[in-house]
């Protein structure tokens, strides 16, 4: 069955052979399980990670263990530590991705960082930061990453969204809207990139499993309660179901497929 010409139709359609892809954010959760599915699906990964995130996740070892899983897989990884705090650091990722791969035919914005803080008591510094790393970063990668695909007249650029873009919580009003002008930036960028053979889209995951709610999940009861009204299935999604869309928009099956916002919520949009 597994060797079946259906089966090898099927595969062909989301095959990633002889691509190559930086996916920023991509040592932990969902840019972690983006990387290992494109990885599965035959390319090869530029894993961009922040080594301070990672430390303060208690995971200061998760690049090197997400490269050695897509090593395993027979694809190479290639990874580049850079703090999109710092201005021209995202420009800089590109430009080692580039170098180390060849080219960059795939490019996934997933690094982020948001505040629950509630809106009276936002302060500049939270917003500052999370504007360079949340929106000026993602201009600079995209910048960089976007010319030589429409160059080449191949390409898939995929921004990880939120659903906070149209159903914002209160605690984080700044990092919603950060993430509803990433997606009016997609946008534009589909409408010009279309016809050079490049597509841009966004994927809005809603309550996801994470590293970054995890200190969420060791009250089990509280946890349950939050699942239970997080959406109409009642449960939080995994990454791995996050990169299942991911794979959609960024492989063969996604060509015909520009400007969109995949919500992938558990049906919290509706």
């Amino acid at each position: 069955m597994g060797g079946s010409p259906a089966h090898k139709r099927v595969a062909a359609r989301f095959d990633m052979a002889g691509r190559r892809a930086l996916v920023t954010g991509g040592s932990v959760s969902i840019g972690r399980a983006i990387a290992i599915a494109f990885a599965e699906a035959g390319a090869d990964l530029a894993i961009h990670y922040a080594p301070e995130a990672d430390r303060a996740f208690g995971l200061p070892d998760a690049a090197r263990e997400t490269a050695a899983e897509v090593e395993a897989l027979c694809r190479r990884a290639v990874l580049i530590a850079a703090d999109f705090e710092k201005p021209v650091e995202a420009r800089r990722t590109v430009a080692e991705a580039e170098k180390a791969l060849g080219v960059v035919d795939v490019l996934v914005v997933c690094a982020s960082i948001q505040y629950r803080t509630p809106f009276a008591a936002v302060t500049s510094e939270q917003i500052a930061r999370q504007v360079q790393i949340n929106f000026s970063a993602s201009v600079e990668l995209l910048q960089a990453a976007i010319p030589p695909m429409r160059e080449r007249r191949w390409g898939r650029v995929l921004t990880i969204g939120s659903i906070n873009e149209t159903r914002p919580e209160a605690e984080l009003s700044v990092y919603a809207a950060l993430k509803s002008a990433q997606h009016n930036l997609a946008i534009n960028l589909a409408r010009q990139c279309a016809e050079d053979g490049v597509t841009v889209n966004n994927l809005s995951p809603g309550l996801i499993a994470t590293e970054r709610n995890r200190w969420r999940r060791e009250d089990a009861a509280a946890w349950a309660d939050i699942e239970r009204r997080a959406n109409p299935m009642g449960r939080a999604g995994t990454p791995d179901e996050i990169a299942a869309g991911a794979l959609l928009l960024c492989s063969e099956a996604g060509r015909f497929i520009t400007g969109a916002d995949l919500q992938i919520d558990g049906g919290h949009h509706l």
